[in-house]
């Protein structure tokens, strides 16, 4: 799905860096308008510190993030999420002693389409779960409750990071289908992923990182058509996970 629009999101030779140590060399990329693009590769290659740089969490070149056209590599995290890129991140870090409907009032409110309600109806199972704790959900309940609370922001623009990381086959598959339904709600996302399976299934395009550079891209069923190149590339995420159940 692509777009003759502006770009969403368009990153011009970014760079990022941990004090002294170089962790991303010029990456130039684009998300258009309702798309669904992943950025894969093995461990270290740079893909968590992608996100981390566009949502204004690690320092950047001023020039080198722009949103709907516009300069955000100045803004601080706070005053990105305000334009409205939202980052579910690694690790999903829920308020684990608060409920579900209590771990959705935390997000400031943003206008838009998205309310709890709504998301209720997106996630099912998180309505018959409102009165549980955070901590007492299963590891897919809780990458869902994560994704609610980021769409609560009304985002322009939804940021994932490693949403199937540490869990079992038959929950990626859940997580999967999960981004599917916002995906067909016309939500631009960008996807960070080391389950390169589950990435180019679900994605439109894919840029493949490897020590902070890009070294593909394209569409992503053409990637993954490409058997020899998803292991050299993708290393050990390659290996092929759960059929559809």
């Amino acid at each position: 799905m692509t777009s003759s629009k502006e770009p969403v999101l368009e990153t011009r030779e970014l760079t990022a860096f941990y004090s002294d140590f170089q962790a991303l060399f010029g990456i130039s990329f684009v998300l258009n308008e309702g798309e669904t693009v992943a950025i894969i590769g093995a461990n270290g290659a740079g893909k968590s510190t992608f996100l981390k740089s566009i949502s204004g969490l690690l320092p950047r070149p001023p020039s080198a993030v722009r949103l709907d056209g516009r300069d955000i590599g100045a803004l601080p995290a706070y005053e990105v999420v305000k334009l409205g890129i939202a980052l579910v991140p690694e690790g999903r870090r829920l308020f684990s002693s608060l409920s579900v409907e209590e771990n959705l009032l935390v997000p400031i409110e943003r206008p838009g389409p998205w309310t709890i309600a709504r998301v209720y109806q997106l996630f099912p199972r998180l309505q018959e779960r409102r009165a549980s704790k955070g901590r007492f959900l299963s590891g897919g309940e809780q990458e869902m409750l994560a994704i609610a609370r980021a769409l609560l922001l009304n985002p322009k623009l939804l940021l994932l990071d490693e949403p199937s990381q540490g869990l079992a086959p038959l929950l990626v598959r859940e997580v999967l289908n999960v981004i599917a339904r916002m995906r067909q709600e016309g939500i631009s996302i960008l996807l960070v992923e080391q389950n390169v399976r589950m990435a180019v299934e679900i994605a439109d395009r894919a840029y493949v990182l490897d020590d902070g550079r890009v070294v593909y891209e394209g569409p992503a069923a053409e990637f993954a058509r490409d058997e020899e190149r998803v292991r050299e590339l993708a290393g050990a995420s390659s290996k092929q996970w759960e059929p559809r159940v």
